[in-house]
Parts: structure tokens; C-alpha cells; sequence
């Protein structure tokens, strides 16, 4: 039967090269509703080109760079089908062997020359090449004047008892100020910037005395009335802190990215040193990235007092000392009790200050670095790729301002732990700031979110192709549609094994499973095809408590906030995709740019039907107002836990936050079915919500009939085309639901992210209710087409296929027996031949115990007819990549979930001779390298794991 798609004949697209070079998948016409015809979206599915392929963090560890290994590399890279590099020097590491090479500075002439054979070297290839802006992060270098550096005023306190005269030495307040830093640079600059000697209760910003006319005096001496008293010191430090792993050249003091005319200077030297020597940047990069914000605490600029005023219309100066906490590591507050003790009422207005003071220091960053980041990209003709999130920045602001915004997906344990109810990180690979990344995006209009995926600093070795699909698999849920892999090391093939080992998973031509990296890197890049090519689709909207976070604690530190308030915040939008419905998150000004119709909340081209407010006390007046509108329109407003009773910010909170009141008590009053107050049951989210679906009519886009919390699904259009990706990301469990779609007329293709092949899905009802089965780790990708254009050869409809009656059949299964010939082929190049009567355990032989490489098991088996289909089942490898063969005839490989053969067909009846082929991963040989020292370094804490088979073969009938 031959088909016929979207009403003209189905083409694939040739693979057009000139010479080694992929062209982009240019001249693709668009339809009036801007999307891509059906064939051509299949095309681009079934040949992704470079640019939609899997980029790499291509560390220049210690930029002991030669050109001729920067081609070898990129031709390893191209090989394994990977698309593109984010050049990134990077600190040499500290365990490896520099083999006397040559450590090159950071744009000087003989590094520019490197990076122009690379950029050549890309360009030939016909892959992407971005770079990073500097070294390491953040910003910085040993070129910055002290004016560029980086600033913050930190708080000390110091517990004093009158009456008396207390002299204290200037010397010993500055040196008590120092908070753990990971990277602190060693010619900071403390200068004393405020003193207030206030009694240990305080009702007021008042309260107390100001001192500060003795910061300049070695000694301050104070008189101090009878009773307890606390000294509040603020400290202002420039230059605290260093470069995190900078390479030679680009070390030393970060970037005040709270100044703009610093910020400037900095992008400035550095285009103006790269163009004088290859032309314009836009020529060679298609973007400059920008790499974490871990400011360690910095929240200062000179012009911060005035463009608080500004901004806030009232002096920042005398609550400063009480709205300030201690700093510890990463910029977080410590723990411990200190300072005086608050009345209710002036804590309340200090966390209203607070609110402000981070709000101010948001826009500031945000114009000043963001901001001028996106300037200097744009004015230099390339795009801005940043990860725009931690205190310094709001994710969903700054997100929408950038041309490509990323996020990160981290690999934790080889072990894949189901969802937990407690922990937000427990079972996740993607990161919580993952869905505010791309819900930015979705606002913003934009199909490109970049990831940092599979960073791992736990257990590199063992992190095998399975592992990296889930994280994959869980990155695409949240919204990614393009992975730059963490990392691929630049390290020249005569290093000691295992080579130069900066950071990340092991991304390596010397890895074992290397061979099979490409069966991922090409299941990704044809996902990545299709949902940049296709609008992710949502219609609930999550309204996070921002205003309250910052208010009581500041901005957190993303992606690993430490504290998280409530407890299931970065877990909500997870039920919500787990039960058929797409979400975004969202912020204030979002909401107030929003229109309002019929019972819409619309954002550009976004629109949702219902939002969620998660345990919102504090709201701006004018969010309140859309709000309402929203709700009179038809809109549905869950509130959850809580309703907003506030205003955020000191100036006219009074006044503001009695109007919130008495509106949203009016509001629930009128449209009680439209403002419900719910409880959210933690221990059972996923039950929980598709309780609230059913009682508020928020139909999901698909009616799941058992949904779990480690199956979830991704909704996303391409003109009339619905595509549904479905994911098990559970550790072993199958899992097999009835699926209903709110869609008519259109019928269902099962398109194969693996193999670039499609096919009509076999229905058991109608067109739209499916029955679905995923395996561990399995994913299913579905697109329905109209009906009316799946066609056969004669111009019939093709009739609803029916489910195989065999597969309610149950099976009939027998062990292979032994004796089994086994082969070791171990990675320090010995291979050893041994016969064993059944299957050997590796965990318990300590002469296996330690293997890695390609175990090789031959044996054989009878049937005594050849008219049944048969299965091979391996069972569940977790740590393995397998290959079978039956008298001599390959039967392909399998690289996740429940490894299985369909091997009627090369079945003989009598005797067969079966050979099973399985790669384990490096991580139990890692452990035994005692000298060793980057094997020592990343082993040190990570256990051993079963390899080889560790189940029995089965024979089965399907």
C-alpha cells in the first residue's frame, strides 16, 4: 500500500552535502499559519540537520590548545553525531597530567590562532559554534580595574552589654565580615560603610544611633546605656571574589554585573580584540554564551542609594542594616540566630524593604547585564545564549529577553530513583529552573531553549546511554528542545587514560559505549527537529510566590534554591503535564501586560484558561486587577493553600493592601465556581490534581485514565498537526493507560525517534482513544494528521486498524541454559575466554568484579519448530548496551529499558547458536585504579554496580 500525506506524495528529503558539510535545511516554504508543510516537518524529522543535532561544552582544559588536535576532535565529534561545539576554556584539572604541552592565554595572538583553525574547522563540518564570553564564570579577569569589580555590602553584627565605654578596632570588624566563598579572589578590597548601635529589642528603623562618623577612625568608641545592644556593621567588599575555574588569561576578579558601564567595557575589549584579528563575529558564531550567575552575594553598585530612591521613592539607607543577612557559600544566608530581635510590626515592614531592595537589585541586573549582554550580541550580528537565573535575575524577565535561553539537566546517580513527594530534587534530572526557562521562551514566541545537559560531578563513569535518555527524556518534558552536552574534553589521544577530565559526563571517544553514542545523539536530534519546529502547547498558567519568597528571604539561588517554600512549588507544573495539560509559569508583569478575553488570559500568542495561585499572599494591585478581569471574563483563579491578603513594597502598603483584601473577598463572593480555595495534597499530587480537573472542568488536552507520577507528556502543534511525546522515566516499571484525545478528524502516526520512520498507530477504539504501553525508560512519540489526508493508492480512506488479538495472549517463556563461553574484552586491552555452567554474577567474583568493556556470551538452544514467533528477552540492563546475533545473523542492538529481540526470523528448527554482545560501563574498573588520581577523584564515593547479564535469557512467545 503506498500513502499519501497532507494530499500531495510523500518525498524524503536527500541528504545534501558539499563535500563534508551539511547544509541547513533552508527553502522550506511556510504555510499562511506559519508552520512547515507535513512532508517537509517528516523531512526534517527523519534527516535532522547539524544544526538541530546534540552540541557538546567543548572545554579547552587549561587552553593547552594545538590546531591540529582541535580538528582531530571535531572530526571524533562529527563522527558520533554530534552538531556543534560552545567553546570553553576552562582550568587545567588539577588530577590530570599536562604531558609538558604549552598553556596558551586567553586571547592572546597564538590562542586566537587555535580558535581560528576551530572556527575554520566548524565551518567545513557544516556545525554550530558558539562561545563562551571569557573563562569559567563568572565574568572576570586579572584585567579589571577595581572599578569593574564585583561588589557587596555585607552585614556584621557584634552583641554588646552596657553601661560602659566599648572601643572597638576598625581593623577587627572588617576581617570579621568573610562568608565561605568557593572562589575567592586574593586582593579583595573592605572599606567600613555603616555603623548603628541599636538596643536588642527593636520596634523601628529608628530605633538606636547612627555612627557613622567614626568609619574612617581606627578605633570606634561607643557609649553604651545600661542593657543589651547590637552593633549592625555593614562592610562593603570590591573584588571578593574570583573566577570560578578560569583558564590562564581570564582569572582573577568577577565583573560587577551590576554595572552597566563595566559590563560594556568588558564585551567591548573582547570584540574588539577577536575582530581586529578574524572580521565580524556574526561570520563565525552563531552565539556567545553566558554560564551561571553565582554571584556569591554581590548586590552592590556605586549608584545603588540613588536608583533605589528612583525606583522605590524612599531611602534605602537606614533599613539597609536590618533588611541584610549574614552571607554564607553561593551567596546564601547562614542559619545561625544573630542581631537583635524584631517586634511583629517592624519585621513585617522589613521584609516589605526587602521585597524592594531585591527588586531593585532584579532591574538593575537585568538592564545593566542582561540587558547589555543582548546589545553587544545583537550589535556584533550574533544571538545572545545566557542562563539567566539565580538571585541576580528573574528567569522569566530575563528569559524572554534573550535570543536563546538555557537552562540545565544534571545527572545525580546511574541509579533512576522514582519521584519522591519530598525532596523537589529527588528522581529529577532536569532542574526546577527548567520550566521558567522555557515558559520565558513559549512568552516570548521562541521554538530554541538550549540546555546544559548531563552535568555530573557524582558519578561520570557510570553514567550510561539508558541514564542519559531519561535525562534526555526528562529535559524535552520541560520544555527543551536543544541539549549542549556537558562536556567533551579536549584531550590529546596519548594522555593517560583516562584523559583530561574537567567536568560532566563522560563524553568521550574513550568510553565504551562511544561506539553507540550516535543511536541517542540522532533519537535526540530528530526530537529537537520537531518541537523547534512546533509551538508547545498550554493552557493552565502558575502564578509562583515571588513577591513572599523575597520578602522573607530573598531571592533564592537558582537552580538549587535552599529554601523552598511551599514544599511542592517546582513540582506542581510536573501533575499537571502527568495529567494530560500543558502549564507555564509566570510572573507578575507578565499577568499586566496580559489582555483578557472571554476567559482567556492572553500573552502574545500564549492563552490559558485557568491559573494557579501557589500559596500567594503578596500581589501587586495592578496583577490583582488582570486578575480580575480574567475571573469576570470566564477564567477560572484556583487558589491554592492561600489568598492573596498583601501588597509587596513599604511605600502605601497600608492603603493597598486593604483594597486586596476586600477585592479578592468580593471576587470569590461573585464567582464562588471560579475562585475556589483548595488544600493541595502533597503525598499524592497526581491524584490530587486530576481531582481538580474534574471539579473545576479543565479538560486536559488528553485524558489519561491511570496517570503516574513517572509518566508525562508534552502537547505541541504544527499548523493542523497534534503532537503528543509520552515518557516513562520510572526506574523499572511498564506502564500501560488509555489515552483520550480532544481532537476529531485526525488519526494517529506513531513516528520513530530512533529509527526516522513512521507508521499508522494501531487503534482498538476510535481514532482518538489509544492504548498505550511504555517499557523503563521508554518514550512514544505521536502526531496526528487530519483523517482526510491519510489516503491509500486507490484515494480510499485508510479503515481503523484494529489492535492484534495476540497481544492479549499470554506468553510462553524458557530459560537459555548454559553452559555458556563467555568472553571478556576489558578496556585495558586483555581478553579472556572462560566457560561457566550458568551465568556469572560479577559482584560476587572479585575477578569480574572491577570488568568494564564488551563481555561477549555464546551458547546455544533447540526449538523444535520455526512456524512461532520467538523473543529473546535479556531483561531490564540498566548499565549495558547489548547486541545479539542468532546463527550468525545480526538481530540489532539495544541501548535502554527491557532489552528484547525479535529473532523469528533468523530461528532455525533444531539446534540455534546464540551470541549476546553486552558493553557495560567504566565505572567499576575506575574504582580500582588506586593510582590513579582523576580515576581516584571521580570514584572516590560512587558504588559498584551489577554488569553484565544480571537476569536470565528468556525465549518467548510475544
Amino acid at each position: 500500500m503506498s500513502l499519501t500525506v497532507g494530499g500531495s506524495p510523500f518525498v524524503r528529503l536527500e541528504d545534501v552535502r558539499t563535500g563534508s558539510a551539511e547544509l541547513p535545511d533552508v527553502g522550506y516554504e511556510k504555510l499562511a499559519d506559519g508552520s512547515i508543510d507535513s512532508d517537509e516537518l517528516f523531512g526534517l524529522f527523519e534527516k535532522p540537520a547539524n544544526r538541530y543535532r546534540p552540541m557538546v561544552r567543548w572545554w579547552w582544559n587549561g587552553d593547552r590548545v594545538t590546531g591540529e588536535e582541535v580538528l582531530r576532535e571535531l572530526d571524533v565529534m562529527q563522527a558520533a553525531g554530534i552538531g556543534g561545539v560552545e567553546i570553553n576554556p576552562i582550568r587545567f584539572p588539577a588530577e590530570a597530567d599536562p604531558m609538558k604541552t604549552t598553556a596558551l592565554t586567553w586571547m592572546s595572538d597564538e590562542w586566537v590562532k587555535v580558535l581560528e583553525v576551530a572556527l575554520r574547522g566548524t565551518r567545513e563540518r557544516g556545525m554550530t559554534c558558539d562561545m563562551i564570553v571569557g573563562s569559567g564564570w563568572p565574568y572576570g579577569g586579572e584585567f579589571l580595574s577595581r572599578e569593574d569589580q564585583t561588589q557587596m555590602v555585607a552585614l556584621g553584627t557584634k552583641n554588646l552589654t552596657g553601661p560602659g565605654r566599648v572601643r572597638l578596632a576598625r581593623a577587627e570588624l572588617l576581617e570579621s565580615v568573610s562568608h565561605n566563598l568557593v572562589s575567592s579572589y586574593k586582593d579583595s578590597q573592605k572599606e567600613l560603610f555603616g555603623l548603628r548601635l541599636v538596643p536588642s529589642q527593636v520596634g523601628a528603623v529608628t530605633a538606636g544611633v547612627a555612627v557613622d562618623d567614626q568609619l574612617h577612625k581606627e578605633f570606634i568608641e561607643l557609649d553604651l546605656p545600661a542593657g543589651e545592644h547590637v552593633l549592625y556593621f555593614l562592610v562593603k567588599v570590591t573584588g571578593f571574589m574570583g573566577v570560578i575555574n578560569g583558564a590562564p588569561g581570564a582569572t582573577g576578579p568577577v565583573l560587577n554585573h551590576y554595572s552597566g558601564k563595566a559590563v560594556e567595557r568588558y564585551l567591548d575589549r573582547l570584540s574588539t580584540r577577536l575582530t581586529a584579528k578574524i572580521g565580524p563575529l556574526g561570520e563565525h558564531f552563531r552565539a556567545f554564551f553566558t554560564d551561571s550567575i553565582e554571584l556569591e552575594g554581590a548586590n552592590w553598585c556605586d549608584d545603588m542609594f540613588p536608583e533605589f530612591r528612583r525606583r522605590r521613592g524612599y531611602d534605602l539607607s537606614p533599613w539597609l542594616p536590618f533588611v541584610l543577612f549574614k552571607v554564607g557559600e553561593m551567596g546564601n544566608a547562614v542559619s545561625e540566630q544573630y542581631g537583635a530581635s524584631f517586634s511583629p510590626k517592624f519585621k513585617a515592614k522589613t521584609a516589605l524593604v526587602r521585597y524592594d531592595f531585591e527588586t531593585t537589585k532584579h532591574e538593575l541586573f537585568q538592564e545593566r547585564f542582561v540587558g547589555t549582554f543582548v546589545s553587544w550580541c545583537t550589535r556584533h550580528g550574533v544571538k545572545s545564549r545566557m542562563q539567566a537565573y539565580g538571585m541576580d535575575c528573574d528567569p522569566i524577565t530575563a528569559g524572554m529577553m534573550l535570543d536563546i535561553p538555557e537552562c540545565e539537566t544534571w545527572i545525580r546517580s546511574e541509579k533512576i530513583e522514582e519521584f519522591g513527594s519530598g525532596d523537589y530534587r529527588r528522581g529529577r534530572s532536569y532542574t526546577m529552573i527548567n520550566k521558567f526557562v522555557s515558559s520565558a521562551a513559549h512568552l516570548a514566541g521562541k521554538q530554541l531553549i538550549s540546555c546544559e545537559e548531563m552535568t555530573n560531578t557524582d558519578d561520570p563513569f557510570h553514567a550510561s546511554l539508558e541514564r542519559i535518555k531519561v535525562a534526555g527524556d526528562q529535559s524535552m518534558l520541560s520544555g527543551v528542545t536543544q541539549s549542549v552536552l556537558h562536556g567533551f574534553n579536549y584531550s590529546p589521544p596519548n594522555a593517560a587514560f583516562p584523559g583530561w577530565v574537567r567536568y560532566g559526563t563522560y563524553f568521550s571517544e574513550r568510553n565504551t559505549w562511544w561506539p553507540y553514542f550516535k543511536l541517542w545523539a540522532n533519537y535526540k536530534a530528530r526530537l529537537s527537529a520537531l518541537f523547534q519546529n512546533a509551538v508547545m502547547q498550554a493552557e493552565i498558567a502558575i502564578l509562583p510566590p515571588m513577591a513572599d519568597i523575597a520578602s522573607q528571604y530573598g531571592y533564592q539561588r537558582d537552580p538549587f534554591p535552599k529554601t523552598v517554600e511551599p514544599h511542592y512549588l517546582y513540582k506542581l507544573w510536573e501533575v499537571v503535564h502527568q495529567n494530560g495539560s500543558g502549564c507555564d509559569y509566570l510572573n507578575e508583569d507578565v499577568i499586566q501586560r496580559s489582555n483578557v478575553k472571554q476567559g482567556r488570559l492572553a500573552f502574545g500568542e500564549r492563552s490559558y484558561k485557568a491559573i494557579l495561585l501557589v500559596d500567594v499572599e503578596s500581589i501587586d494591585p495592578k496583577t490583582l486587577k488582570v486578575l480580575k478581569d480574567f475571573v469576570q471574563s470566564g477564567g477560572t483563579l484556583v487558589f491554592l493553600d492561600k489568598t492573596p491578603n498583601r501588597a509587596p513594597g513599604l511605600l502605601h502598603n497600608d492603603a493597598a493592601s486593604l483594597g486586596i483584601r476586600s477585592d479578592v473577598e468580593q471576587l470569590r463572593y461573585r464567582y464562588p465556581t471560579h475562585t475556589p480555595l483548595v488544600s493541595v495534597r502533597e503525598e499524592d499530587m497526581v491524584g490530587w490534581y486530576r481531582e481538580i480537573q474534574k471539579q473545576y472542568a479543565l479538560a486536559p488536552a488528553v485524558l489519561i485514565d491511570k496517570p503516574k507520577d513517572f509518566v508525562s507528556q508534552l502537547y505541541y502543534r504544527s499548523g493542523n498537526r497534534d503532537i503528543f511525546f509520552f515518557s516513562n522515566y520510572g526506574p523499572a516499571e511498564v506502564h500501560t493507560f488509555e489515552a483520550t484525545f480532544a481532537l476529531k478528524g485526525k488519526t494517529a502516526w506513531l513516528w520513530n525517534a530512533e529509527s526516522g520512520t513512521r507508521e499508522l498507530y494501531a487503534t482498538a477504539q476510535s481514532h482518538n482513544i489509544l492504548n498505550i504501553t511504555l517499557g523503563p525508560s521508554e518514550s512514544k512519540l505521536l502526531v496526528f494528521e487530519p483523517s482526510s489526508s491519510v489516503i491509500d493508492a486507490t484515494g480510499s480512506a485508510i479503515p481503523l486498524q484494529r489492535l492484534s488479538s495476540s497481544s492479549l495472549v499470554s506468553n510462553v517463556e524458557r530459560v537459555v541454559s548454559g553452559p555458556w563461553t563467555i568472553t571478556f574484552e576489558h578496556v585495558n586491552g586483555r581478553n579472556i575466554t572462560k566457560v561457566y555452567q550458568e551465568l556469572p554474577d560479577f559482584l560476587q567474583r572479585d575477578d569480574l568484579k572491577s570488568f568494564a568493556g564488551t563481555v561477549v556470551y555464546r551458547t546455544s538452544f533447540r526449538v523444535e519448530s520455526s512456524d512461532r514467533s520467538l523473543v529473546l528477552d535479556l531483561g531490564h540492563l540498566l548499565h549495558s548496551v547489548s547486541q545479539v546475533e542468532v546463527n550468525d545473523h545480526p538481530m540489532g542492538t539495544q541501548w535502554y529499558g527491557n532489552q528484547s529481540y525479535d529473532i523469528t526470523a533468523a530461528v532455525i528448527p533444531g539446534v540455534n547458536q546464540l551470541m549476546i554482545r553486552v558493553v557495560t560501563t567504566l565505572g567499576n574498573y575506575m574504582k580500582t585504579l588506586t593510582d590513579n588520581k582523576a580515576a581516584q577523584s571521580w570514584t572516590e564515593n560512587t558504588p559498584f554496580y551489577a554488569m553484565g547479564l544480571t537476569m536470565p535469557v528468556r525465549l518467548r512467545t510475544p
